[in-house]
């Protein structure tokens, strides 16, 4: 079986301005781009110190504490990478010059109110804008979906997502004490995954938690698409598992009439170092036999992935492609996911009220 997991490379890399200057930008987009051939042209953070020790470190020319300045020296066909919560997107976006391209941070904002103000103001200045939702790009997602449209496992009938882990959300300081937080800030890579792969649901039923004894307001959810009768989609998240790694567990699962697919996602198990991905495949043969076979993949999600969305933004914005897969207009549908999702979690299931069972004897 032929799995094709390559990132393609745009083959006119264009210049890139990042704007936020955080952990995720050192962590993967730096590393990231770097590992592509992509030339940084400039870091711009208020933090202006912290950009300056970042860009040393990657060999970055330039750096400004401000989003006027970056544009006015930025070479003409840059493009903006906006690695920044979403509390300032509107702001940096009416700066940016208009029909460039532009690549922001997930989530595109807090709500889907904000996000249509987002892609309403990208429509505006025509910009060429997508979402870094770069799960979708990860080598083991690639290679999954390689083995789809081959129809290598047949028609898919069940995708599940799990992740029981201990996640240490200090790490995150900017989000960690959001009003919104599991869902918005972590389980909406797998909301968008789940719609990459199936397409838009009929409806979607989700419930999130907090933990008891600590204060961030969610850690714990699970997400239920509605595909029909015969489509299953599922998330199951547990960020509050300290009990060491003997039953942590990180995947995502595809069944399919004529197979499967299991890929581990190591590096959610003692984030941040992480641990090996896995890939592993099953597909019957004509006699209904089966045998799991495991595929190496070079690369992970974190630096990995985030080669993708820059790259299928440079190839749409250049030409070299027609599609541009997360874009404004179809991140709009995850946050459209993501906002139903909250209002299924807010009214709750349907009450054993209904049933009248006072008086019955137990």
């Amino acid at each position: 079986m032929d799995i094709n997991y390559k990132q393609q490379l745009p083959e006119k890399p264009l210049p890139i301005c990042i704007i936020g200057a955080g952990g995720i930008v050192k962590d993967a987009h730096l590393p990231a781009y770097q590992k592509a051939g992509f030339e940084v042209w400039s870091l711009t953070d208020i933090e202006v110190e912290k950009a300056e020790k970042l860009a040393r470190e990657y060999d970055v020319e330039n750096v400004y504490d401000s989003v006027a300045e970056t544009v006015a020296q930025a070479p003409d066909n840059a493009v903006y990478d906006l690695a920044l919560v979403p509390d300032y997107f509107l702001e940096v976006l009416k700066q940016l010059p208009d029909n460039t391209p532009v690549l922001l941070q997930k989530p595109m904002g807090s709500s889907f109110d904000e996000a249509r103000h987002i892609y309403s103001i990208c429509q505006e200045k025509k910009l060429n804008a997508a979402l870094n939702f770069q799960l979708r790009y990860a080598p083991f997602v690639n290679a999954a979906r390689s083995l789809v449209e081959q129809d290598a496992i047949g028609e898919l009938y069940d995708m599940e997502i799990r992740l029981t882990c201990h996640t240490p959300w200090p790490m995150f300081p900017s989000v960690m004490n959001k009003e919104r937080l599991e869902i918005l800030y972590h389980s909406i890579h797998y909301l968008d995954l789940v719609r990459s792969f199936l397409g838009d649901p009929q409806s979607v039923m989700a419930k999130t938690l907090r933990h008891p004894e600590k204060s961030t307001s969610s850690s714990r959810t699970t997400i239920l698409f509605d595909y029909g009768d015969t489509l299953h989609a599922v998330i199951n998240t547990n960020h509050d598992h300290e009990f060491g790694p003997k039953h942590e567990e990180s995947f995502i699962k595809w069944e399919g009439t004529k197979g499967a697919i299991k890929a581990k996602m190591g590096l959610l198990l003692n984030y941040p170092e992480g641990v090996p991905d896995k890939f592993e495949y099953c597909l019957l043969d004509e006699d209904g036999e089966h045998e799991w076979k495991t595929k190496e993949l070079e690369g992970s999600w974190f630096p990995d992935a985030f080669i993708g969305t820059m790259s299928s933004l440079m190839r749409y914005h250049t030409g070299e492609t027609k599609e541009l897969p997360t874009r404004v207009a179809d991140s709009l549908k995850t946050m459209a996911v993501l906002e139903g999702a909250y209002t299924s979690s807010r009214r709750g299931g349907i009450s054993l009220n209904e049933f009248n069972l006072a008086g019955e004897e137990s």
